[in-house]
């Protein structure tokens, strides 16, 4: 079986196709999906869905691209995370791939909302779910600094180098791999996944985009997160049955509450 750690099937080019969707997953033996938030007003989109749907789990937070959007506060973390299929805190961390003129210094109120996330995730308990995009020095300092290694947790959609993925790891973080892996200018991303301890490995599809090869450049979907795990077996030269048994135990093991 195989487990999509990190979608967004509420995000409305989904959402509308959910029984496709879902049954594309059966089809393709995936039996889970976590469906992260991205920012409060979606949310209750993201708890609906888990709520109606047994296989799909949910997270609590706002992502560090989303700048006009209401600020959470760790209760505010903390009482949302309070729902039975909530599973994890986050997406949350550092992008500084879009400055648009801004600079590294201006960007304090994503470290800050960053802070308030790893405060929210060791008080609740629940792993943490990064994203870091041109900022990997920043979050891991911030990490550190906030002692993220007492909830650990996922490095979404992983595209660093191996020395970052080691960091990481010595943090008490699971490395998660997307389509991107599959990807053929993807040389160094692949061998951190050749490299990556199996027991610390997830897979994701980070739908609707990112589709893996076959499907590159079109539209992303929980099902095709088969696609990276198969990539990834014959990359480290396993059987996928290997990958999926591993991905999917980690799984288990990080987000207890979706067992």
């Amino acid at each position: 079986m195989f487990i999509d750690s990190h979608c967004h099937i509420n995000f409305p080019e989904l959402a509308q196709r959910l029984p496709e969707l879902l049954a594309t997953m059966e089809s393709n033996q995936v039996t889970r999906a976590l469906c992260v938030s991205v920012d409060l007003p979606t949310l209750p989109d993201v708890l609906a869905m888990a709520r109606q749907q047994p296989h799909i789990f949910a997270s609590v937070g706002v992502h560090p691209d989303y700048e006009d959007t209401p600020e959470p506060s760790v209760d505010d973390l903390l009482r949302l995370a309070h729902e039975p299929k909530v599973v994890a805190i986050g997406e949350t961390g550092l992008d500084y791939y879009r400055l648009e003129g801004r600079t590294v210094e201006s960007m304090e109120w994503q470290r800050e909302r960053f802070r308030t996330h790893i405060r929210a995730a060791r008080r609740a308990g629940l792993p943490l779910i990064i994203h870091t995009r041109a900022a990997a020095d920043d979050t891991l300092r911030l990490m550190r600094e906030e002692q993220a290694d007492a909830c650990g947790g996922v490095m979404h959609c992983f595209t660093e180098t191996w020395a970052v993925a080691e960091a990481a790891l010595a943090l008490n973080f699971n490395i998660s791999f997307s389509g991107i892996v599959t990807f053929k200018n993807a040389r160094e991303l692949q061998d951190v996944a050749r490299r990556v301890p199996l027991e610390r490995m997830l897979i994701e599809t980070d739908s609707p985009y990112l589709a893996p090869v076959p499907f590159r450049g079109k539209m992303n979907q929980p099902g095709y997160v088969r696609h990276v795990a198969e990539f990834i077996a014959e990359l480290r030269g396993v059987p996928v049955e290997e990958i999926a048994r591993a991905t999917s135990e980690n799984f288990f093991r990080l987000f207890g509450k979706a067992k």
